[in-house]
């Protein structure tokens, strides 16, 4: 494909970052470094681009970070932890306005590293800038919530929600700013201390942001580190000073970090993992819909989105129907580079991926699938087609994997039962799409779906958003709840201070509220 990059999108000097962030400095590094390549190419004949090069850190910067986390925590009793909500929140709103001046650069950044359409790239950005302001504002309602006292049996209690200590926070390349920080920005609101390190793809987006970080929050709230999660992440976690173990990734990485903890009793889990998310498509189900939905659902950001459907199951009486208007809408996407107008399929960002797919291709058609799309499994130097495959059986491997790319599994079924048995014997339990007219037959089926997976998504294609639902899973899929609300109570604890009835405690707290001598006994709020 011709490589035509309009001027504002052209890498015209590598980002070499030599910075990271510890204990409130932004420190100069000057060890081994690695360079940062995007699969999209700059040149007429193909080849990946280089974009520049990020620290190559290993356990005594992750132990410098760890130290720095600890002391500004305090054992709980640090500045951050126990300062002023309004003060955390003021900090807070410092930072989201500069982050708001590095738009075009993140996009930039955004289309380069990881392929995402410029759309998607702005919506990423402007969806993170939303949350971490939605975030402020459910933060201030739910001070305004717990500045009261209750009493009950003759005892007075002043509770609210306290941080948990240090938290590691670990996001994933395919939403690496907006997933990553609704992680890191209610974690770090409500208190805590963190040490970040980005993912491996999605990384050079992240520098924009270290100053300021480190201008508006005080030293060692947030430390920002570069290199390898073996390197970086599983010596912090074999010193058992982790308090939260904060990912979105997948369940293997997660269970390796876990396992390195030597108290994992004491270890909170915030965890967006792996889902094999399925659509369920009914005889009566409305086609022009079901198949606008599906092609959204299953080839968004191709597919590379624990959101994404990544098996369809689909009626018998309708297969045929389905598969040959699905698999043309497939064919006719346009692909392109990110900043090309109406590219929806762009190039995967993991030079191993195409192969990986291919294989998954290769072992259907093995076991008796065929491609029914003409363009399925084409190759470019940087991308696979998405071919569709069908009769997709459970022998298969795009059956049991979580493919995270662009090919599409089709298993057709004659009883509700069938996808219902497959959904419940899964190890995921994200979300699930259901397309149908009939109440009588939708009913039952919300109800038994429900159970087995945390969001039914009627005549919808699955998606997170928006950020105020409940974002989770069930079983290998998840662990805590993301979402604006839930979010900050993931991150924090229920903590009170307790009194009997009695005239001294009265005088007592009389005289704090008065004095306003302490931070957590107070009934002031910000309106």
């Amino acid at each position: 494909m011709k490589t035509i990059i309009p001027e504002e999108f052209q890498i015209k000097e590598t980002i070499d970052y030599k910075t990271y962030l510890v204990d409130g400095e932004l420190k100069k590094w000057s060890g081994n470094t690695t360079q940062v390549f995007s699969t999209i190419s700059s040149t007429e004949d193909y080849k990946p681009t280089l974009l520049g090069s990020i620290p190559d850190m290993g356990e005594p910067e992750a132990m410098d970070a760890l130290n720095a986390a600890t002391k500004a925590y305090g054992r709980g009793q640090g500045v951050w932890p126990t300062m002023h909500v309004k003060d955390r929140i003021g900090c807070m709103e410092a930072f989201v306005k500069k982050m708001e001046t590095k738009r075009e650069v993140i996009v930039k950044l955004l289309m380069w590293e990881i392929g995402k359409s410029l759309p998607d790239s702005q919506k990423e950005f402007d969806r993170t800038v939303e949350y971490i302001y939605d975030t402020i504002e459910d933060y201030k309602q739910l001070d305004r919530n717990a500045a009261k006292f209750q009493k009950h049996d003759g005892v007075y209690a002043h509770v609210k929600r306290g941080p948990l200590g240090v938290v590691l926070c670990l996001g994933p390349y395919n939403y690496p700013l907006n997933e990553t920080f609704a992680l890191l920005i209610p974690a770090i609101i409500m208190g805590n201390t963190a040490i970040f390190k980005p993912a491996k793809h999605g990384v050079l987006l992240i520098t924009p942001l270290l100053e300021a970080f480190q201008s508006c929050f005080p030293k060692g709230v947030i430390n920002i580190l570069f290199g390898r999660g073996r390197a970086v992440a599983a010596p912090i976690m074999q010193t058992g000073k982790v308090d939260v173990l904060a990912l979105i990734g997948n369940s293997k990485s997660a269970n390796a970090l876990q396992n390195q903890h030597p108290k994992s009793n004491r270890l909170r889990l915030v965890l967006g993992l792996e889902a094999k998310n399925p659509a369920i498509i009914l005889p009566d189900a409305d086609l022009d819909l079901t198949i606008d939905e599906c092609i959204a659902g299953t080839l968004s950001f191709n597919g590379q989105r624990c959101t994404a459907l990544k098996v369809v199951y689909v009626h018998e009486d309708i297969a045929e129907e389905f598969n040959k208007r699905f698999s043309k809408r497939v064919d006719e996407l346009k692909f392109g580079n990110p900043w090309d107008d109406g590219a929806k399929l762009t190039p995967l960002p993991e030079p191993e991926k195409p192969a990986y797919i291919q294989g998954l291709i290769d072992d259907a058609l093995l076991k008796g699938a065929k491609i029914l799309n003409k363009k399925g499994g084409e190759h470019a130097d940087n991308y696979i087609w998405p071919a569709v495959l069908y009769p997709v059986t459970k022998d298969m491997n795009v059956y049991q994997e979580e493919q995270f790319g662009p090919v599409i599994p089709i298993v057709p079924f004659k009883d509700i039962e069938e996808p219902l048995d497959d959904m419940a014997e899964s190890n995921y339990g994200q979300q699930v799409s259901l397309f149908g007219k009939d109440v009588y037959a939708l009913a039952p089926l919300i109800d038994s779906l429900v159970n087995l997976v945390c969001r039914v998504n009627l005549n919808s294609s699955c998606q997170r958003g928006p950020d105020v639902y409940p974002f989770t899973g069930r079983k290998d899929s998840a662990q805590a709840t993301l979402s604006v609300h839930d979010a900050l109570r993931s991150f924090s604890i229920r903590t009170f201070v307790a009194f009997k009835d009695n005239d001294l405690n009265t005088e007592i707290i009389e005289q704090l509220l008065d004095a306003k001598l302490s931070n957590f006994v107070s009934t002031d709020y910000i309106l």
